[in-house]
């Protein structure tokens, strides 16, 4: 199948390379302006899709560093909220044995 294919694909190519050398009345233009003009467009949309790309991955980037910078910023506040809650633990039970010692 695919010994098929490229055969096709060749035989394809050398149809529009090879055929058509005059200039084709309804545009005015030879097959080999015609692929002139598809690879320059090619060409330009290659480019497009690469700005394209590298701009959605600043901002993927942009939205990862901003994530972690919060996720830092809260798991800080948690762990300063744990730190106070265990020291409001420990002398408060420090106080009740304080507390008993005395009784």
């Amino acid at each position: 199948m695919n010994k098929l294919l490229v055969a096709l694909g060749l035989a394809a190519t050398v149809a529009l390379v090879g055929c058509n050398k005059d200039k084709a009345p309804e545009t005015g233009a030879t097959t080999g302006e015609h692929l002139e003009n598809a690879a320059d467009q090619a060409g330009h949309d290659i480019a497009t899709a690469i700005d394209t790309t590298g701009d959605q991955i600043d901002a993927a980037a942009d939205h990862t560093a901003t994530a972690t910078a919060e996720a830092a910023a809260e798991t800080e506040a948690a762990a300063r909220e744990a730190a106070a809650n265990t020291a409001g633990a420990v002398e408060s039970t420090a106080a009740d044995m304080k507390e008993k010692a005395q009784q």
